[in-house]
């Protein structure tokens, strides 16, 4: 039961945005650093491909990449705003992943009491 699709999918989610608010937050934390560039978590549109072309979404794996945003005279290229806007972003998301999967083991556990 753990193991279809949605629960699948919805496990791989919330594991690349976790992922994704630790590179915000060591992005952040290096704010400072000379000649440190940003790095990215992306994972949507493959997990929206594999769901959509029948293979496992569990297979998906996010990827970090480098920004390539301009950097300043220190080398460094953290945006604070977009780091703030993309946690922001991000937490949104986590919680209606998470709501998503609370609604689902609800929806089992209505159907194991048995009751309407």
């Amino acid at each position: 039961m753990l193991d279809d699709v949605t629960s699948v999918a919805l496990q791989t989610a919330l594991s690349g945005l976790s992922l994704r608010q630790r590179v915000i937050a060591d992005n952040i934390a290096n704010i400072e650093t000379p000649n440190f560039h940003a790095r990215k978590v992306s994972f949507e549109k493959a997990l929206g491909a594999a769901v959509a072309n029948g293979d496992n979404p569990a297979d998906v794996t996010p990827e970090i990449s480098t920004s390539l945003e301009p950097t300043r005279t220190d080398g460094n290229n953290v945006n604070l705003d977009e780091e703030t806007v993309s946690s922001i972003d991000t937490g949104l998301r986590y919680q209606l992943a998470l709501n998503a999967m609370n609604s689902k083991f609800g929806l089992l556990g209505t159907v194991i009491k048995g009751s309407a």
